[in-house]
């Protein structure tokens, strides 16, 4: 790796920067004002001509060369040190801009606005800004690509696509126009890959899914991580071995382990590796490196590494598991190294998991091994030791054993990056605050700083940092703060946040301390002024002027902080004034989409929902790809009533995440409520329902595409496939379970094993808490009706047997589902309805077991004798109620006569159901008439018990 100084030294970066090129200063070179980057593009332009057309190839090279010189050092200052030995704005401006404070301090400022992009800006504080600025101009110029058919071309759109991706990291969120930028870039790449039949590195692999992640799609990435995987050729598994975790576990269980092995050089042949670049810089895996310092847990109980078993039968075998042969001879405790590029995918990996679900425990316990491993081996690059460091202090963040080892890891960290990043006094080329750990020379840390032959070079730090793309110092401090935050650390949270003067993080921690009014004053002082203040061009470097009241505070600083739309839209979260959102609207030219999301949350809260409509369609319009500004939209669409909108947000939102089970929940209510002619005319005449594909890949449903156009139930059944998507992505919700439910039955036909299925899930989720009342009654009796229909006879399942592959008898999967649903799930949840214990003597009717008919009749009658109200007549509904009695008391009389004289189910002839079923009938007639004569004697149900009394008595 070539020195950046030497590079922008040379004659033709001297004369993009516009420097002396002839002994005269360019006179175009003054103020911040003129537009530095935009000077830049014109030099390049100009510098272009100058070319002959035999000496373009030269000129694109050169170009990428500057350009990512100028990016390696920014990188190497911010990000992973070593310091720069020498001062950017030396190198970059004419002398009499470098070494005037002012002008230098005015053009940085500059430097700043000019990064903003959709209303986003860059931390305000960056050191050597005009360094990312100058990689920026050249590398997004066009003159810097080689042309399409040139073997190079391939780099400097990469080149371009990496420094538009370090600017999206910048920015405080994601700005959805450079998303759209890099995206493009990213998918030109591909096609021209292919239609070259070239084949990507690994190391790009794995750069895109770094990009993917940092965009949140995480199946995207995971995806180029397996590409990557298959051409390094690592080989790794996440299992479990025995092992112990604490110091006095007396018994060995299972442990979340990853195995990994490195292919060898012999194994991979001729199978694309990483750049030639990186091959040339990359450590030897077996050559000691140096690292930073890794803090020991020293818990009372938790062991430092797990404890794993040395049996032998430990040992995972590879013909009884999907472990390969080389990972199931690997002693989980003493692993070989891996190249750094395989470390660096499995910490993707962990990444791209954690990214999805990062604050559910078993989320946590499953990335931890990932980062284990990689921090396992004693040969690592330096960054990559560091962000291996990193992820496991995020991880061990949450549990109170590695809570403390968590934080002082972080700050650890913290003050590893800014030793290595902070230039020696002689050499500061900061004119703007110092973010420092202190003013002192002597920067102070947590560890003892290392000496300089202790420490990595910059070409082993930079080797792999766009793979890994770590985050910068104040980044790191500012999640340290956040940390601190968790805690209850206020106070030193906010020593952070007004040290890197991040305004905004400050009236946060205030604001959930209680403190609003000095999170306004805070705010307001950043973004208006009094009118006697001479100084209106300056911002505020000082935390809170406590003399000073909002109500003085009335004059816009001129020009606005780079950050103010974020600011002025915490100041409406803070005073829940839509005129606050309305102005960030504005100032960023109407491109900061958190304006109109805060626009539209407000008017939905007030009821106002066309407007809060209007304010999400604007929000949507700056950036189309906000999963979250989608789904918001489709709830207020529900709530409106415009059902075809509705489905068309909840589409949109499933098409950019869809695993999100709300989205598909929601667009199926959506899908009910939409007309008839909707089916034509509506949101599905103009774009494809998402659904239409899952549909026609589940086995069990007929597909969407295949139904005629005027199929009458063509709304119902999407939202029935809409609505299993959403019950198979959050199987504890039973809500989703329910409307399930009912949209299956109003099928034709309707899905016989889906409506089991969604019946048994309730019972597994609200009998606990409902009990037989998270039984749908109607439900379950028309089941058992069809079942009865199409299965003359029957037998119930054995234990040994699986009722969802029984057969016999002519019985259906179905079948045998719901008698297993009847039999072992609601049954034992009976406890007061008649119906239920009618549908489980129907059952055994069905099922040829006339005993547990019988016992299921007798329950039936004392749950309706049991029922309040009807002896005295008092009720409002008394009269219904002994209707019920009656009826229920003359089933039971007739199941005596029918079933008492049968044989037993698995006895012999002699084992009757009941013998003396005569004298149990009789004295069920009589018990209820003792009860009822008071009340009910002149009632036509009084006569029939009589008259079935009389039929009892006479029969001998």
């Amino acid at each position: 790796m070539s020195d950046p100084q030497n590079i922008l030294g040379t004659r033709d970066a001297s004369f993009l920067l516009g420097k002396c090129t002839s002994g005269t200063p360019d006179k175009t070179t003054s103020t911040a004002k003129d537009g530095w980057m935009q000077r830049v593009t014109e030099n390049i332009d100009n510098l272009s001509k100058n070319y002959h057309d035999g000496d373009v190839g030269q000129l694109y090279l050169r170009l990428q060369k500057i350009g990512i010189a100028a990016l390696d050092a920014f990188l190497q200052s911010n990000v992973t040190g070593p310091p720069l030995h020498w001062k950017s704005a030396e190198c970059i401006f004419p002398s009499r801009v470098a070494n005037d404070p002012e002008k230098l301090r005015s053009i940085r400022r500059a430097l700043i606005q000019d990064l903003s992009v959709d209303g986003e800006a860059v931390y305000q504080l960056i050191p050597n800004i005009e360094l990312f600025c100058l990689a920026k101009s050249v590398l997004n110029h066009p003159a810097s690509v080689a042309p399409e058919s040139a073997p190079d071309y391939v780099d400097g759109c990469w080149a371009r696509v990496t420094v538009n991706f370090w600017h999206q990291k910048l920015l405080t969120e994601n700005a959805s126009s450079l998303q759209q930028i890099i995206y493009e870039d990213l998918d030109h790449l591909e096609q021209h890959l292919r239609n070259h039949s070239a084949k990507e590195d690994a190391s790009r692999l794995v750069q895109k899914a770094t990009i993917h992640t940092q965009h949140g799609f995480d199946q995207k990435a995971r995806e180029y991580l397996q590409r990557a995987t298959e051409i390094t050729g690592l080989d790794f598994v996440l299992t479990g071995m025995l092992g112990k975790r604490t110091k006095f576990q007396e018994n060995e269980i299972s442990q979340l382990v990853v195995l990994a092995k490195s292919a060898d050089a012999k194994t991979l042949g001729t199978t694309p590796v990483p750049t030639n670049s990186i091959d040339e810089i990359a450590a030897d895996v077996n050559k000691v490196a140096f690292k930073p310092d890794e803090l020991n847990l020293n818990d009372d109980t938790l062991l430092e590494s797990i404890a794993f078993s040395e049996t032998k039968g430990n040992f995972p075998s590879a013909n009884e598991s999907n472990i390969s042969r080389s990972l199931a001879t690997l002693d989980p405790s003493n692993q070989p190294n891996l190249q750094p590029l395989d470390s660096i995918i499995l910490l993707s990996y962990a990444s791209s998991i954690t990214n999805t679900s990062p604050s559910d425990g078993l989320t946590r316990e499953e990335t931890l091994p990932y980062a284990t491993r990689v921090l396992h081996d004693k040969c690592l690059n330096w960054q990559v030791y560091t962000q291996a460091l990193l992820v496991r202090s995020r991880i061990e963040g949450y549990r109170s054993r590695t809570i403390e080892r968590g934080v002082l890891q972080l700050q650890a960290l913290v003050d590893q990056v800014i030793v290595e990043t902070t230039p020696n006094p002689s050499a500061n080329t900061s004119a703007l605050p110092s973010i420092q750990v202190q003013d002192d020379p002597g920067t102070s840390s947590f560890l003892p700083r290392p000496k300089p032959s202790e420490s990595a070079q910059a070409k082993e730090r930079l080797a792999y940092i766009h793979q890994l793309a770590s985050p910068t110092r104040w980044e790191l401090e500012a999640e340290l703060a956040s940390r601190w935050v968790s805690l209850g650390g206020l106070r030193t949270a906010l020593e952070i946040y007004e040290r890197l003067q991040m305004w905004a993080e400050v009236a946060l921690c205030w604001a959930a301390n209680d403190r609003e009014d000095k999170a306004k004053r805070i705010l307001h002082q950043q973004l208006y002024t009094t009118k006697t203040t001479e100084e209106l061009q300056q911002p505020r470097t000082s935390m809170d002027d406590e003399d000073v009241s909002v109500e003085d505070l009335t004059v816009e600083r001129t020009p606005l902080p780079a950050e103010a739309p974020r600011l002025f839209c915490i100041l409406g979260d803070l005073e829940k004034s839509p005129s606050m959102y309305e102005k960030a609207w504005e100032v960023s030219s109407h491109r900061y989409a958190r304006a109109q999301r805060s626009l539209g949350k407000y008017f939905f809260s007030q009821g106002e929902l066309q407007r809060a409509d209007d304010a999400y369609a604007k929000s949507l319009r700056v950036n189309a790809l906000s999963h979250s500004t989608w789904f918001s939209l489709g709830c207020v669409r529900l709530q409106s009533e415009n059902w075809a909108g509705a489905v068309d947000a909840f589409g949109r939102a499933i098409q950019i995440e869809d695993k999100d089970a709300e989205s598909w929940s929601n667009m199926a209510a959506a899908l009910i409520q939409l007309p008839a002619d909707a089916n034509s005319n509506g949101a599905d005449a103009n774009r494809q329902s998402p659904n239409d594909d899952l549909v026609a890949a589940d086995g069990d449903d007929e597909d969407i595409s295949s139904k005629p156009k005027t199929d009458p139930q063509k709304r119902i059944r999407s939202a029935f496939v809409a609505l299993k998507r959403a019950a198979a992505l959050k199987r504890e919700s039973y809500r989703i379970w329910q409307n399930l439910l009912n949209v299956a039955v109003k099928l034709s036909p309707p899905p016989y094993s889906d409506i089991v299925i969604a019946q048994r899930r309730l019972i597994d989720l609200r009998s606990n808490i409902e009990g037989e009342k998270c039984i749908d009654v109607e439900v379950m009796e028309g089941l058992l009706a069809h079942l009865i229909a199409v299965s003359p006879s029957s037998r119930s399942p054995s234990e040994n047997e699986d009722p969802g592959k029984m057969t016999s008898n002519g019985n259906t999967s179905f079948g045998n589902m719901l008698i297993t649903l009847i039999q072992q799930k609601i049954n034992p949840l009976i406890t007061t309805s008649r119906r239920l214990h009618l549908l489980v003597a129907k059952l055994s009717l069905h099922l040829q077991l006339p005993a547990a008919a019988l016992e299921a009749y007798e329950k039936a009658w004392r749950c309706t004798l049991n029922t309040a109200g009807w002896e005295d007549g008092t009720d409002a509904e008394a009269e219904t109620k002994w209707k019920d009695v009656v009826d229920a008391t003359l089933e039971l009389v007739d199941a005596y006569e029918s079933l008492g004289e049968r044989i037993k189910e698995g006895g012999n002839e002699r084992d009757l159901v009941e013998k003396g079923w005569r004298f149990k009938a009789r004295s069920a007639v009589r018990g209820v008439l003792g009860r009822g004569k008071e009340v009910w004697q002149e009632s036509e149900g009084f006569e029939r018990l009589q008259w079935r009394l009389k039929d009892l008595k006479g029969d001998k």
